[in-house]
């Protein structure tokens, strides 16, 4: 493969809903670049895209698959998305490193809730988009229909360059109103006959002509007098007038493909190796120190790893966009995020397992390179002198979540391995071994996203493992004030121990002035706020400790030792052994011993102390509570209302967007375990959601009451 200059470079990223046939229309470029005799299907396993085990063992894409293509002089580099939103990891690196998406959209099946989800990512990162309507062969396919909603969800942007006679059984034509032309397969024919259009539809495709003719003149002043002198435009300067539209995303063209049998696959590449932008016609991409780096081969060099895999017999092939400047095998570069040295050995142009030997590649490209010695997914390499540093794809939040363990114990620490490395492949893992739920807990996207990662644990690295119900990470907290005192002291020979801690408890409120005066039993208890400090604790919350001791009564080298004795209190409340958080203390006396007292006793005091004061706190449990946003058509919406407030949620609001109702809700963590599998289940697999941490908030009191029963019963077991 030759080396392409940065204006020779399309990247394209190919996205569209579960089912609506990228991996076969990947099958299909492949095969009409020369790179592949054969195309594969999915059915028989031995697609180009989908070759890793666990696709071909579940028929879906899970990784996306880098596939570069050379085609009329350009180098045309695509990345196959999975389809399912728990496998959106892969879009979203894919759309952070293309300059443009284009989006399948099934003619069966319509546009899905998907398609809107992958097309709001489009938007966040101002990608260009060009939809092709898919499988116009199917039976129960529909042009018409499909176009209508494409124009009611993503307005009147949407033009067809493209439209088929008839779809369904009998699609084998179809008129392209830029070219002018009617192409039509014979039956069994790889390539259309190319015929002029006939009478009967020279109306309709009239009408679409001068829809894309004006979309075309709109987007450049120069093309818009033309347009408005001649009343028309050439080829080439409608071409010209579409790819700036795209750019601006101020028009979004749709184009017509049967996958399957290869109708129109071609056209649609040759059409993008001329409107899809260059990677020099776009947007540079920000680093760290928010300056923006231009594609330019001149410049200084910078590659981004934004993909990591692991195949047999290989190892680790990591996956790169050049940023800046160029680069050839045996190149030494420094790692920015882990201040190491690497040197590139072979350097590689990629079509999922195909790998092309490649000279050097410029500014723009994506390439790959294996066995690096100390790269992860997300680092920057560059050319000494050069300080870039990008961190610019964003993962959503997890939505599934379940605790994992070994069923032999003696795998624990493999486990631990395989983890860490499939989370390399897919950063929308999170991994976390909890100190505090003594468990290992797995955050992923959904139900079937978990699912693959337990089939490649017990397939791929033969560790036999299962999933359970996660703990709810509970807090506990105070509703009252309370004081108590506590004396530390033991006397066995020689020096003894002692130390006396007088404290006050109350709920802490940010922002609310330490009281001068407490009140306990008739009692009053002047404070002196001598010295404060809030403490974030490492689980959440606060904690503020005053110190109010007057007279030298606690020398203030105890203090320390006071407050540490205190925050390893609060590791474990006494209501569910939970963290504590959201507390206000001040020490107001004590008594110390001028030989005896030391820091052990002040630490065993204050922590004995502030127990007893927590107790007669009015000490409640809190939960995690998360915003929840679901996405759901409207014919849905009151079963998904219902099931929402049958989880204890509270709706905060609804809105319409896209065709699709959107309701907002914040929904207790312990109701949400498994709300991915209940909501596609309500939904026919159309409604999606996010969810994101939002507060810790009092549990009910019933619910408290059964919480405690249950860790009461916890305790008598262990």
């Amino acid at each position: 493969m030759k080396v392409y200059k940065t204006n020779e470079i399309k990247n394209i990223a190919i996205l569209g809903g579960s089912g609506s046939g990228k991996t076969t229309f990947a099958e299909a470029i492949l095969f009409e670049s020369g790179l592949i005799k054969r195309r594969g299907t999915v059915d028989a396993g031995n697609t180009v895209s989908d070759y890793f085990p666990v696709e071909k063992e579940y028929e879906y894409s899970v990784f996306s698959t880098i596939l570069s293509i050379e085609w009329k002089n350009k180098k045309m580099n695509f990345i196959d998305c999975p389809g399912s939103d728990d496998f959106i990891g892969g879009v979203i690196s894919a759309l952070n490193v293309t300059d443009m998406a284009l989006m399948l959209v099934d003619a069966s099946s319509g546009v899905e809730v998907g398609t809107i989800n992958q097309f709001r990512y489009t938007e966040k990162l101002n990608a260009p988009v060009l939809f092709v309507i898919n499988k116009l062969d199917h039976d129960k396919a529909d042009y018409e229909n499909t176009l209508v909603s494409l124009k009611e969800i993503f307005g009147n942007k949407v033009v067809p360059v493209q439209y088929p006679v008839t779809s369904g059984a009998s699609f084998d034509t179809v008129i392209d109103v830029l070219k002018r032309k009617m192409y039509k397969w014979a039956p069994g024919a790889t390539a259309p006959e190319v015929l002029e259009i006939p009478e009967k539809e020279q109306e309709r495709a009239e009408k679409y002509y001068q829809a894309l003719l004006e979309a075309a003149a709109e987007n450049d002043e120069t093309l818009m007098e033309k347009y408005f002198d001649q009343g028309t435009l050439t080829e080439e300067e409608m071409r010209e007038g579409i790819q700036k539209g795209m750019i601006a995303r101020d028009l979004f063209p749709v184009m017509c493909t049967s996958s399957e049998k290869n109708m129109c696959v071609h056209r649609v590449m040759n059409f993008l190796s001329v409107v899809a932008p260059s990677p020099d016609q776009m947007d540079g991409p920000i680093n760290t120190d928010n300056e923006e780096v231009k594609p330019d081969a001149n410049g200084p060099t910078s590659l981004f790893f934004f993909k990591t895999t692991v195949e047999p017999h290989i190892g680790e092939i990591s996956y790169f966009k050049v940023m800046s400047g160029k680069i050839k095998e045996g190149d030494d570069l420094t790692n920015t995020n882990r201040f190491s040295k690497e040197r590139l050995g072979q350097i590689h142009s990629v079509a999922g397992q195909i790998r092309t030997k490649i000279e050097s590649l410029e500014a723009g490209d994506i390439g790959a390179a294996v066995k690096l010695k100390d790269v992860r997914t997300g680092n920057t390499l560059n050319e000494k002198g050069v300080e870039n540093k990008f961190d610019f794809i964003k993962y959503p939040e997890p939505r599934y979540r379940r605790a994992i363990r070994p069923l032999n114990e003696s795998d624990v620490e493999k486990m631990s391995e395989a983890l860490t490395r499939m989370r390399e492949e897919d950063p929308t893992w999170l991994i976390e071994v909890s100190k505090e739920l003594k468990q290992t807990i797995v955050s992923g996207q959904g139900e079937f996203h978990l699912k693959t990662l337990k089939w490649r644990l017990e397939n791929n690295d033969k560790i036999e493992v299962e999933f359970v119900e996660p703990k709810i990470p509970y807090r506990e907290t105070i509703t009252k004030i309370s004081r108590a005192d506590y004396r530390h002291k033991k006397q066995s020979g020689g020096a003894g121990q002692f130390g006396e801690v007088h404290l006050i408890v109350e709920p802490y409120v940010e922002g609310e002035p330490v009281p001068s005066v407490y009140k306990f039993n008739g009692q009053e208890f002047k404070i002196q706020s001598r010295d404060v400090q809030i403490i974030e604790l490492d689980w959440g919350g606060k904690l503020m400790f005053v110190n109010s001791i007057v007279g030298g009564a606690i020398d203030t080298r105890f203090l320390p030792a006071i407050l540490k004795g205190i925050t390893a209190r609060m590791e474990q409340g006494p209501l569910t052994g939970s963290y504590a958080r959201d507390v206000r203390v001040i020490v107001y006396d004590g008594k110390m011993h001028p030989v005896d007292s030391n820091e052990i006793s002040f630490m065993l005091a204050g922590r004995n102390a502030f127990s007893a004061a927590f107790k007669n706190a009015g000490p409640k449990i809190l939960e995690p509570i998360y915003d929840v946003e679901v996405s759901v058509p409207g014919e849905f919406m009151g079963d998904v209302m219902g099931d929402l407030q049958g989880r204890r949620a509270m709706i905060m609001g609804m809105e319409s967007e896209s065709g699709f109702e959107k309701i907002k809700a914040r929904v207790p963590l312990a109701e949400l375990s498994n709300y991915s599998t209940s909501l596609s289940s309500i939904t026919g697999g159309r409604g999606s959601f996010s969810m994101k941490y939002a507060t810790y908030e009092l549990v009910q009191s019933d619910i408290q009451e059964k919480l405690l029963k249950e860790y009461e019963a916890s305790q008598k077991e262990e």
